[in-house]
């Protein structure tokens, strides 16, 4: 077993995957027809009339996408509904026999570098429209749209794809090629990150509400994701049973005791994608969820080794609406307030401890009872390790528990205080001030490389 589990800590993500966690947070544009017929799916039948953003401003986007910190875009080139929001030479069904008749990819992608932040797309498999879906031309109808959206905007950061597929139980199916997709992604794109359920470098989380697992592992079986390569032999326990019921929704995806009974693991972190309000397109009648929620979800999401993709809906106007536009606004200064500047502290790595079960000793500047975070980072470089931890405060002499969790990854934020509590003293009443912190790793699966250690 101990073999195996040296194994899984030297499953490493590529520089690609890298960079994508430094990114950590960007948001998804879904706009199209549906924003026009107050759907969330459209049918195909829309008419192309109905879409005219006649005060659309793809730099307003982008402000209120970095005003909250985001560092990207993944705008909706194509929907369900098949209405592309380019003019592309393959369909009639796209902005071109629209009142805009403009290149609305074009405008995100100049906006997104004219403001300094990355741009990528979501091309949805499933297509309504086409009259080829349910055949095997759809294949190539779809590649030749990839194509197009690859080679005509300049460099993309990300493509995002997901697996609905087919019309109801007795209508059409198609069978996607997505190692097709994916060569074509490589061969104009090769630093694109490519999102699909089952790899080959992000998945999906398995939810639409913000909430991580409670060891959120990017290390995983490579039954789940059949798209990634396999870093790895098989566990220990593989011929005692079948990992081929795994999904995203589950649970207890890259723990340990569900790692030994995999044929090999690979590298594929997840991603939390939530809509700013209730619904993923725009609706008059909907507001934007609570700046708490959102706060939260960072912390669950950015906190939890995994990246937030935010969706933020244009209006028909072609307009980030305003209410969305001061709450992103608050999101971005409260993140401002809470993570700005780390408290200069003095980290020692304690001797003589067992390489997987180290502790680090954080020396405060001055005794405080105003500490709200511990932020941990692993150099993932060397792999994902670190499966438990916690970390105690000493405080008059005394040692006190402050927090236990599981695993660690790009980032895990350990919140001690929340802001929108009313009362949360940190130990016995609150008046009692740290002095020093000790962060101890109690289980990795080998010797443990730790990147940071922050407090704020």
């Amino acid at each position: 077993m101990i073999p195996f589990l040296q194994q899984a800590a030297k499953v490493r993500p590529s520089q690609k995957q890298l960079d994508w966690f430094e990114l950590e947070s960007y948001a998804f544009i879904h706009f199209g027809v549906n924003t026009y017929t107050d759907r969330e799916w459209g049918t195909g039948q829309e008419p192309e009339e109905i879409f005219n953003p006649v005060k659309l401003d793809c730099d307003q986007w982008v402000r209120a996408i970095q005003s909250a910190g985001l560092k990207g875009m993944v705008l909706t080139a194509k929907h369900h509904d098949g209405f592309c929001l380019w003019p592309s030479q393959y369909t009639e069904h796209s902005v071109k026999n629209s009142p805009y008749q403009g290149d609305v990819v074009r405008q995100a992608a100049d906006a997104c570098r004219r403001g300094g932040i990355k741009f990528g797309f979501y091309l949805s498999p499933w297509d309504r429209n086409s009259p080829y879906y349910g055949t095997p031309s759809y294949n190539d109808y779809f590649c030749n749209q990839l194509t197009e959206l690859l080679t005509g905007y300049g460099e993309i950061f990300y493509v995002w794809f997901d697996n609905a597929c087919g019309e109801g139980p007795n209508g059409k199916k198609q069978v996607y090629d997505f190692p097709r997709y994916f060569e074509l992604i490589h061969r104009y794109q090769p630093n694109a990150v490519i999102f699909n359920d089952f790899g080959p470098d992000v998945r999906w989380c398995g939810n639409e509400a913000g909430a991580a697992r409670h060891a959120e592992w990017a290390v995983v079986p490579g039954e789940l994701c059949r798209y990634a390569p396999v870093q790895t032999g098989a566990g220990p326990l593989a011929q005692e049973g079948d990992l081929s019921y795994l999904y995203n929704t589950h649970q207890e995806i890259g723990t340990t005791s569900n790692i030994l009974y995999s044929k090999g693991l690979c590298y594929v972190p997840s991603e939390i994608d939530m809509s700013i309000r209730p619904g993923w397109f725009w609706h008059e009648q909907e507001s934007p969820h609570s700046l708490e929620r959102l706060f939260h979800t960072y912390l669950t999401s950015v906190g939890a080794n995994t990246c937030l993709n935010l969706n933020i809906p244009p209006n028909r106007d072609g307009l980030i609406d305003e209410r969305d536009v001061c709450r992103l606004a608050q999101l971005g200064e409260l993140l401002q307030k809470e993570f700005g500047e780390a408290i200069p502290c003095e980290t020692q790595k304690v001797l003589d401890t067992p390489k997987t079960q180290p502790q680090y000793t954080v020396t405060l500047p001055e005794p405080t009872s105003d500490i709200r975070y511990v932020v941990l980072g692993e150099d993932l470089t060397q792999g994902q390790r670190i499966e438990s931890f916690h970390i105690t405060a000493e405080a008059c002499g005394r040692e006190y528990p402050l927090y236990e969790g599981t695993c660690v990854g790009h980032k895990k934020i350990c919140p001690l205080q929340d802001p929108f509590a009313k009362q949360n003293p940190l130990i016995g009443d609150g008046s009692e001030k740290i002095s020093r912190l000790t962060v101890h790793i109690t289980a990795a699966r080998d010797e443990v490389h730790l990147k940071t250690i922050q407090v704020y």
